[in-house]
């Protein structure tokens, strides 16, 4: 813990990278505590934290507005525990943002500080799905696509995910922060083409196909979806015997992010699942 007044002294720039690491770790410890006093140290005490957001407010390097948000949060963030709780927390995440803003520092998806699971959700034994409901992901290079992939395959009930050989490895931690824990919940396994069970259905994610909302989706299947660069290989789509499904566009560029058209498809394929005769277990 780093008395304010010693914050007060440091040239402007000093004093903002030391803020943005402070708040990060007072951040962590509130989500650790859980709104508790269990696992809280002096730097997460919530007079400091709220002495840190003043200081951040004052800096003149802040955004007017992020600024005034902090003054009202600190404000609602008065009581230590109960319902001040959450105000304090979200007074550390938007203090930390103003700042790294300041500095010209805009964190990607996997530096957010992600709220853990909740007891009840953590306790859960088993996770719903789909049975026979997967995804093979071709030669994804960027970790931060693949994690997103995890992501929505656990939100949306993939009973598992499979990895080209050439993929990026899930145990990426770029990816597992972008997962933010699923794999922790999902099965997945690296396998070839050829090692695709054969007696699942097999389509590709690929443009030139069937349009999404006119596709037959089957009730158990994989879908393929292919790299950031190249899309869906020939061989794979050669192994896509049950068909390529397309998802309608109207811009120039007519392009998604491969996890934001793999959770298209995923919205639509367990919709179609669960108006049919298949449920998740």
């Amino acid at each position: 813990m780093i008395p304010v007044h010693k914050l007060s002294q440091l040239s402007p720039g000093q004093r903002r990278r030391k803020l943005a690491l402070l708040l990060a770790q007072a951040e962590r410890e509130l989500l650790a505590a859980g709104g508790g006093t269990g696992g809280r140290t002096a730097d997460s005490d919530p007079d400091y934290v709220r002495a840190l957001a003043r200081l951040a407010a004052e800096d003149p390097k802040v955004e007017p507005a992020a600024a005034e948000r902090l003054k009202a949060l600190a404000r609602d963030a008065l009581p230590a525990l109960g319902d001040g709780a959450e105000a304090l927390l979200r007074l550390c995440d938007v203090a930390r943002h103003a700042v790294l803003a300041a500095i010209g520092t805009f964190p990607a998806e996997w530096d957010l500080i992600h709220r853990p699971l909740s007891d009840s959700m953590a306790a859960a034994p088993v996770r719903r799905f789909f049975p026979g409901v997967a995804v093979y992901a071709e030669d994804i290079r960027s970790p931060f696509n693949l994690g997103s992939v995890f992501r929505t395959a656990e939100a949306f009930g993939a009973e598992r995910v499979m990895v080209s050989p050439l993929c990026v490895p899930p145990e990426h931690p770029r990816a597992q922060r972008s997962a933010m824990g699923c794999m922790d919940y999902l099965p997945w396994e690296r396998v070839s083409l050829g090692e695709i069970p054969a007696e699942l259905p097999v389509f590709a994610l690929e443009t030139g196909g069937t349009p999404i909302e006119e596709f037959d989706f089957p009730e158990r299947g994989v879908v393929i979806i292919g790299s950031e660069e190249l899309g869906v290989s020939p061989e794979a789509l050669a192994r896509a015997t049950y068909g390529r499904v397309s998802i309608p566009m109207r811009g120039i560029k007519a392009s998604l992010n491969v996890g934001v058209a793999f959770g298209v498809l995923m919205q639509a394929w367990t919709a179609y699942l669960s108006c049919s005769a298949s449920k998740p277990f």
